[in-house]
């Protein structure tokens, strides 16, 4: 146990040795002072100590006046404040003064040395108790791993690992998070065999069975509308692991009624599971029965998605007003705030947001980011200091003062891609390094998802030779041509389009407006 240096101030110290006693018990080094004096010039010549404990009610200085002159000397440092006041408006005051914690006397030796514990000790404690349970976690996981047999099992093992990732995150506990990470990897190539086996028969009845982007309106969102004011909000390529860094912030003006991943439907790009939440159809579907909104290309692939929402909304016999709000660039989200009031007048609002998406994007075409954003805790953070400042942020702080029911989304999330695999394909092959849908598409390599007929798998099937192909775990798919460049280039960029955890089990998050404070 490291021995750390605390110096105890107070008029009546003699009084306090049986407690200063037990403290060096428990092998804390303890130096005192009887006036507030004294230990300021202590602490003017030698910088070696921890903690400080004051006493609140001094000859000659307050405890809250020692704690400005501690502070101008060591801002850091940290301070509980002992005292016989319980007046709150000195505990509040002592607080406002950031103060680490402020006990009550008579001392009871225990409650000091536990709130010493906390102060000097709690990221140890804390980093000992994850070690200990991730070991147990980590047999737990390994089986999970070889025994899940359906969409729910693998949704609560993903969740279960991200929880860790989030709590490695927070401790800085790199040693584990390698072991996790080597996990993660196992589970996603037993992930994808699960789809590769499952996909084709949930398919068959338009995944009527399982929870996908095709009918998440119509299962969990449109029964709601009728006894609320409600707002879609679906933020492109938004992982499951970012939503869990926002929750906190979001949790102050909502109540978390569902906190509930589903699948993406696959290819997992914007055309076609961003396209499939708004319309309530698979690929297919709207190929057939939205051609006009599938086969307008002309501004994007997006461009129809208030069409696609506006034919769901009739075949659900729905009628009520609908809005749709798409956020692209930071001036669309100044813009979108300033006429916000806007959204009152309709009973259904929904509001798409591009920034994650780009964020992936820019790691691939821009070195900076790329060097900045090099793995998943810092693309976390990047995400939660995108949040904090956002039009986003504003929105929901809106909606839960107007008491709207919000519904939170993505279309599909993105992996981390670090091994390349060589396709064959003509020209007309599509450019994404996670799925490619053409004539004449090959691949050597078997951990593969090869399909010959995308009917088979709710895919439009441009002719007789249209072939889908998609990248299983980390890999990602390049042509001969300029191989050794691409696989430098995409190597350890953020991709989605494929098979894996991370892109296909994405949240679904059911938001309540708490009461206005």
């Amino acid at each position: 146990m490291q021995r750390y240096k605390i110096l105890w101030v107070d008029d009546e110290i003699e009084l306090l040795k049986p407690y200063v006693l037990y403290l060096e018990e428990k092998k804390y080094q303890v130096k005192t002072f009887n006036n507030p004096f004294s230990l300021l010039d202590y602490m003017s010549e030698d910088n070696s100590f921890s903690l400080i404990l004051i006493d609140e009610n001094m000859p000659g200085k307050t405890g809250l006046n020692l704690i400005s002159d501690i502070k101008k000397i060591s801002v850091t440092v940290p301070i509980i404040m002992i005292t016989k006041n319980e007046e709150e408006d000195i505990m509040n005051e002592a607080i406002g003064s950031e103060i680490n914690d402020y006990l009550i006397k008579p001392l009871n030796p225990n409650q000091l040395l536990i709130s010493v514990k906390k102060v000097l000790e709690n990221s140890s404690i804390i980093k000992n108790k994850l070690k200990s349970d991730y070991i147990s976690f980590f047999n737990e996981i390994s089986e999970r791993i070889n025994s899940n047999k359906s969409d729910k099992d693998w949704i609560d093992t993903y969740k279960n690992i991200i929880d860790w990732e989030i709590s490695f995150d927070r401790n800085s506990e790199d040693q584990y998070n390698e072991m996790l990470i080597t996990q993660k990897k196992e589970a996603n190539i037993k992930f994808s065999r699960f789809i590769i086996e499952n996909y084709s028969k949930w398919s068959e009845n338009n995944f009527k069975d399982i929870l996908m982007t095709n009918n998440i309106l119509k299962k969990k969102i449109f029964p709601k509308i009728s006894s609320n004011k409600v707002c879609l909000i679906v933020i492109d390529n938004f992982r499951y692991d970012q939503w869990k860094i926002l929750e906190d912030y979001v949790s102050k003006y909502f109540f978390i009624e569902q906190d509930d991943p589903y699948f993406s439907i696959l290819p997992t790009t914007t055309e076609y599971s961003r396209n499939s939440i708004f319309s309530g159809l698979t690929p297919l579907e709207m190929s057939i029965k939205d051609n006009d909104l599938w086969s307008d290309k002309s501004q994007g692939f997006n461009r129809n998605e208030y069409s696609f929402l506006d034919r769901n909304l009739k075949r659900n016999n729905i009628d009520i007003r609908h809005s749709y709000n798409k956020i692209v660039s930071y001036d669309d989200g100044v813009k979108f705030i300033k006429k916000i009031s806007d959204l009152d007048n309709y009973e259904f609002n929904s509001v798409v947001f591009n920034f994650v998406d780009m964020l992936s994007h820019s790691k691939t075409e821009n070195k900076l980011f790329k060097n900045l954003a090099y793995d998943e805790k810092s693309f976390r953070s990047f995400t939660l200091s995108w949040f904090k400042n956002s039009s986003l942020n504003e929105l929901l702080k809106y909606l839960s003062l107007k008491k709207v029911k919000v519904f939170l989304t993505t279309d599909h999330g993105t992996i981390k891609v670090d091994k390349p695999v060589l396709v064959k394909a003509n020209k007309e092959t599509n450019n994404n390094i996670r799925f490619k849908v053409g004539k004449n598409i090959n691949t050597d390599n078997d951990k593969i998802y090869y399909c010959e007929n995308g009917e088979k798998i709710n895919l439009p099937r441009h002719n007789i030779f249209t072939k889908y192909l998609f990248a299983t775990d980390n890999n990602y798919l390049l042509y001969s041509k300029n191989y050794n460049f691409h696989s430098k280039n995409f190597k350890d960029t953020f991709q989605h389009g494929g098979i894996s955890m991370e892109e296909m089990i994405i949240p679904f998050i059911e938001l309540s407006p708490k009461n206005p404070q």
